[in-house]
């Protein structure tokens, strides 16, 4: 692949680890994270006679999701150096799918689309689409995204309420509207070593998981990450933001989810306006033609 095609692979992942916030915890581990981390955590704000810890929150986020079957959210700002800005609609049971639109890295002002359907991805517009079997030509991309696939909290966005439950300056900021709802605004900070403590006492599936992303941010240079999440009056996550400092600059991306458990159909294009980028390779022997 060149590298236009593997910066839209990256970038499908990249959104399906924020969509899941891929540091959570499961609620298998979360209870050990309440007894560890929010009960002992002497730094977060003092609160009101009556009025509920931070962790409180976060646990209810957290079996909240557990509802969760399909969304859709919106993702915005900077990452590795570049302008992220889309719209995605996801199916998580019962059979992962995705659509996502997207700004175009190389053509400013246009929109791209990407699908993800029975673990092939397809990019394009317009009429035109080019196929990639993953597991043909990112068979590493496409093992990830079967391992997110087998556990569906890992694309859940209340499990950012997990990593950020491991903070030690966990706080309630205050409450705050958005896009007309009321919801509650708690932010910490969590350091990369945090992330792999919080790994080591997960369940299989969340450890798996959490390896990778604390992977990931150590090769871009990311030692501790900035959260804040926003839960609204029915205990769901409404807006997440993720900040941090890498080797290729800032990373800063909000993320605002809406239609919760709403259907979400997402198919494949219509075979005649797809190319098959396993066939252009076969053909031109594997080598320039892609």
């Amino acid at each position: 692949m060149n590298a236009y095609h593997k910066k839209a692979v990256g970038a499908v992942l990249a959104a399906l680890l924020l969509a899941g916030g891929a540091t959570a915890c499961e609620n298998g581990d979360g209870a050990k994270k309440k007894d560890n981390g929010a009960s002992a955590a002497p730094s977060q704000a003092a609160k009101k006679p009556g009025e509920a810890a931070p962790a409180a929150y976060l646990e209810k986020t957290k079996k909240k999701s557990e509802e969760i079957t399909s969304l859709g959210y919106t993702m915005a700002g900077k990452a590795g150096g570049q302008s992220i800005a889309g719209e995605v609609a996801m199916r998580l049971k019962p059979a992962m799918a995705m659509s996502m639109k997207m700004d175009s890295p190389e053509q400013p002002g246009a929109k791209v689309e990407m699908r993800l359907v029975d673990g092939a991805m397809y990019m394009g517009s317009d009429g035109k689409w080019l196929k990639f079997d993953l597991k043909a030509l990112a068979p590493e991309q496409a093992t990830e995204l079967d391992s997110l696939g087998s556990a569906p909290q890992g694309q859940n966005p209340a499990d950012t309420a997990g990593s950020l439950s491991a903070s030690k300056d966990l706080k309630k900021v205050g409450e705050e509207t958005i896009d007309g709802q009321k919801t509650t605004h708690l932010a910490g900070t969590v350091t990369l070593d945090e992330l792999k403590a919080l790994s080591a006492t997960s369940t299989p599936e969340a450890k798996d998981r959490q390896e990778k992303n604390a992977k990931a941010l150590e090769e871009q240079g990311i030692k501790s990450l900035t959260m804040d999440i926003w839960i609204d009056e029915a205990d769901q996550a409404k807006q997440v933001r993720t900040r941090g400092q890498g080797t290729s600059g800032p990373m800063d991306i909000t993320i605002k989810f809406k239609d919760i458990n709403k259907p979400v159909e997402v198919s494949a294009p219509p075979a005649d306006q797809i190319v098959d980028l396993a066939e252009m390779m076969k053909d031109s022997g594997g080598t320039g033609g892609a």
